[in-house]
């Protein structure tokens, strides 16, 4: 499928005067249920959600994919201990107040899919339904070593081509067998051509929340995986992922056996979602939230 253009961008202004960026998509024929809210992963932006929105879109689904804030479109934080999940969390709240957005499905690609936790346990009123992607309650050490080695080490680079091979070099261990322009077309939704060069498309001061606590020292998030009992969840998981284990979405799926389980082949953190296995289960949440 080709990629979408939004309808709108909007540019919200938060609770502190700092502006976030959302671009909004319509179907072309009428909408056919609750809107879906897209929320991207800690060094990404809402462009990673290019591959899925035109098929949201085919569902006749509303799409609101949201830079986080320090992040693609919304303004950078001149305080970098706000870059964390309570001050994204209300955020999103924010953004769905302003643009009138009663209730949900939530689709959220890692740090997006903790953000969707804890807005079930906050503000469930929200949630029609939720897709985490490659994300769960407990988080694999190995997977948060290897993004604390990396983020906020932002050195422009000379042109796409060599933004290209960068990109191809941090993630060519959960993307195997790809053909060149799929790291084309990831290096060009993770990037963004500044005058500087081209470079990645977050505030590099993500870094100093990010690499707050060691690897092994990552707080229990089971509680917040009760509050989403009752919501029509999807648990989608790369076969190579690092950060989200087996034997966590098994024990997911123990604590609530209605839990859409998918597992992406070949693919480790984190799924594209266009991939036949996410879908699915994406569309099982849609069919499932009205």
């Amino acid at each position: 499928m080709a990629d979408a253009a939004p309808t709108r961008t909007h540019r919200i202004a938060m609770a502190d005067g700092l502006r976030v960026q959302v671009k909004d998509y319509h179907p072309e024929t009428a909408e056919t249920g609750v809107p879906c809210l897209l929320l991207h992963g800690l060094t990404r932006n809402a462009k990673d959600f290019a591959p899925l929105v035109p098929h949201l879109l085919a569902e006749g689904r509303r799409v609101l994919a949201m830079d986080v804030r320090g992040r693609g479109g919304s303004d950078r934080d001149p305080k970098p201990e706000n870059y964390h999940p309570g001050t994204y969390v209300g955020d999103v709240m924010t953004v769905l107040a302003t643009l009138g957005v009663s209730r949900a499905v939530f689709i959220g690609t890692s740090m997006g899919g903790l953000i969707t936790a804890i807005l079930a346990t906050v503000a469930p009123q929200l949630m029609a339904g939720a897709v985490l992607n490659d994300i769960g309650p407990e988080v694999d050490p190995a997977g948060m070593a290897r993004i604390q080695s990396y983020v906020g080490e932002i050195r422009p680079m000379p042109d796409w081509a060599t933004a290209t091979a960068a990109i191809r070099m941090i993630g060519e261990t959960a993307f195997p067998n790809r053909p060149e322009s799929f790291w084309d077309d990831f290096a060009r939704r993770t990037c963004v051509e500044t005058d500087r060069g081209i470079e990645f498309d977050y505030d590099p001061a993500i870094a100093v929340m990010a690499r707050l606590n060691p690897p092994d020292q990552t707080p229990d998030l089971w509680p917040l995986w009760a509050a989403m009992g009752p919501i029509p969840t999807a648990s989608i998981r790369g076969a190579l992922s690092d950060l989200f284990a087996p034997a966590t979405q098994a024990r997911m799926l123990e604590t609530k056996p209605d839990l859409i389980v998918a597992t992406v082949p070949d693919t480790g953190h984190a799924p594209i979602l266009d991939e036949p296995e996410a879908l699915a289960a994406i569309h099982a949440v849609l069919a499932a939230s009205g």
